[in-house]
Order: structure tokens, then sequence, then C-alpha cells
């Protein structure tokens, strides 16, 4: 059924299910204990803003929204003050600060507020003779960092579909990244550097972006897109010409939908108050579904002119709910990232999702 003539109803009641799924065993506890007050932090994501404009309560809580970049949101949960109740985080960084320096202050909830997938991340000199991604190999690659959760995939990416291995390549990281004004200050956690590659650092003072532009580098991997990307600079194109239908093929192939971002809860607040972490993974769901709702309702006024049809190519594809949160059925894309993390010797131990997940949200499934 075209989503011109989608029952306004049906998705009303997914909101509507998905508020009061959990309704049942948190009403006791939550009510055994006045509200409390909580600082969240993320980036404005439209799929949040019911949480952040607070049309969306979590049960038992008043919440206090903060924008915040990838980078500094990292830090403040590993190494910094660890005020905020809950956060988005990197996942990489995560698991890197959870495995290399025993890390415990904060767990993971299934709830992944960005993805996206990466063969559009793959940057190369427009006069180059890079046309496919086998040819990476024995060429300069730039990139700012080297183990941000992007950078993960892209590289896990290019081994299991194409053969091209990190110790493959030659790394050149950047000294200035492009787009830290959207990411914010690297946390130490997304500059590790893995024995036994080829890695040196650009000349001082040139971005990422320069490098490819100058011909320091044959091709760039990039969290976002490289300055030289976005002014339109005719040195600069992507690997893949309609990374669309790629994307779209490597999700028939292997229904991956890569993660970028979970979020992260405090400990010391689970241990205090147990139904907190099932109250937040409500919260955000429900959240979701309102933007769910409002994209499929009111097509007609978001400014882009094919949006209507995109969405509906995007739910033939990969299903109406198609950025899902969960354990079980995010299982094979948080499993393929943890292999790329000992693969790519990153983490000093191949880790399991039940270590990092907050135990009480490993089996929670949205309505």
């Amino acid at each position: 059924m075209s989503m011109y003539r989608r029952d306004f109803l049906k998705v009303g009641a997914y909101a509507a299910a998905s508020s009061t799924v959990m309704s049942s065993f948190m009403a006791k506890a939550i009510a055994a204990e006045p509200a409390i007050d909580l600082r969240m932090a993320g980036y404005p994501h439209e799929h949040i803003k019911g949480l952040m404009t607070g049309k969306v309560q979590v049960a038992g809580a008043s919440v206090q929204f903060e924008v915040g970049k990838i980078g500094e949101l990292n830090t403040h949960i590993i190494s910094g003050p660890r005020e905020l109740a809950f956060t988005e985080v990197g996942l990489t960084p995560y698991a890197l600060a959870f495995a290399n320096e025993d890390f415990r202050a904060y767990s993971l909830i299934p709830v992944f507020p960005l993805r996206t997938f990466r063969h559009k991340s793959i940057f190369v000199h427009a006069d180059g003779d890079i046309e496919n991604p086998a040819q990476l190999k024995g060429k300069r690659v730039g990139a700012a960092g080297y183990s941000s959760t992007s950078l993960t995939w892209i590289r896990g990416v290019l081994q299991d579909e194409y053969g091209v291995h990190p110790e493959d390549i030659e790394w050149v990281v950047s000294a200035v990244d492009s787009s830290a004004g959207v990411s914010g200050k690297m946390s130490k956690q997304e500059a590790v550097l893995p024995e036994g590659l080829s890695v040196s650092t650009g000349p001082e003072g040139k971005d990422e972006s320069d490098l490819l532009v100058d011909g320091d580098v044959d091709a760039l991997f990039h969290a976002a897109e490289p300055r030289a990307f976005v002014e339109r600079h005719p040195k600069v194109r992507r690997l893949f010409t309609d990374p669309r239908q790629v994307e779209r093929d490597y999700y028939a192939k292997t229904g991956i939908f890569p993660m970028m971002h979970a979020v992260a809860i405090r400990n010391d607040l689970v241990e205090q108050h147990p139904w907190l972490p099932k109250a937040v993974f409500q919260a955000y769901s429900e959240s979701k579904a309102l933007t769910y709702a409002d994209m499929r309702n009111r097509w007609f006024l978001r400014t882009l002119p094919w949006f209507a049809q995109e969405l509906e190519a995007t739910e033939d594809l990969m299903g109406e709910n198609f950025a899902p949160y969960g354990v079980e059925v995010n299982r094979k894309a948080i499993e393929a990232l943890l292999r790329y993390l000992r693969e790519q010797k990153l983490a000093s131990r191949r880790l399991k999702i039940e270590e990092i997940f907050e135990p009480s949200t490993l089996d929670l499934v949205e309505a």
C-alpha cells in the first residue's frame, strides 16, 4: 500500500503500544520512589525530538536534554566528570575503553541514535586511477584519526566485501580534522594506532581534506564529508559513483545497518534505580515512533522533493521500523563491529555483547 494512503491509526497504535509495552512491570518500581532529576546529552536527531522537547518523558524521571558533540561526550563519560545520567556515545570509543582501560562507569543501552552506511564515506582524487575498492591496496589513504567507529566500519566492510585489509594500505593521519566543528575534539580512544601498520602523520597545518586535494594521499576515509567535497572541489569525488545503490545491495546481502553511536547509562544510577534502563529504552523508542508517524503522515511538509518516495523505498527494503532498537534484532551488526575491533588490533580482546550492554536491557524489544 502506498504511504499516501497509510492509515494514520496504524502508526498511532504503534506509538501507543510503544508507550505501554513495559509499563506493567515498571509501574510498581517507579511508583515506589519520587521522580529523579537527570541530565542527558546527544545530537539533536529528528528521532529524539520527543525527548528533547519533553513531549516524551522517561517514566519516573525529569530529564534535561543538552546538545553535545560526540568526541566530547565520549571524553565526558570515559575520563571526564561523568555528570550525565545517560548520553549518546561512540560505540568504538566506548568498547575500546571497556576492553583496554577497564572502563566500567557506564553500560550501554541498545538504542542507536546514529546509524549510517559507510560506502559513501570513501573519497578519492578525481584525477587518480582508483575506480574500485580493490585498487586501494598499496595506496596512501588519509583519515582524521584512526579508531573512530566510522573508520572501523569502513575498514571492516572493505575487508569483508572486497578483500582489502588494513595492512594493505599506507595510512596517513591528518594533523587537523576539517569536520571537528561537527564531531568535536576527538577522544583518545579515536586515535588508537595498532602495531604492524604503515602509519605516518600528515604535514602540520593540513587537514585530511587538504591531503587529498594536494595529492598527499590517493584516497580518504571520512566520518562525514571532507571540506573539499562539501565545497564541491573538482579534484575530489566519491569512490562509488552510486553509493546509494551499493549500500542498498550491501543491506540486502548482509542485513546490516551499521550503527555509529549507542546510549550509555551511568551504572551507579542503575544500582539505585534498577528500573531506569528500561524506562530510558522505552522513551527513546516512543520518541522514534512519533518521528516515524510524522514522516509517514506529514511527508508533504518536508523540503526534499522525493522524500515520500525515498521513505517508501526504504521501508520496502528494510521494513517500517528500519532503525530498530534492541540487542537481538541488531545482534549481527553489533557482533560484526566487535569482531572488527579485534581483527583490526584495536581491542585487546574480542568483546561479547553481554559484557557491554546493561543486563536488564538484553531482552528488550520494541512493540
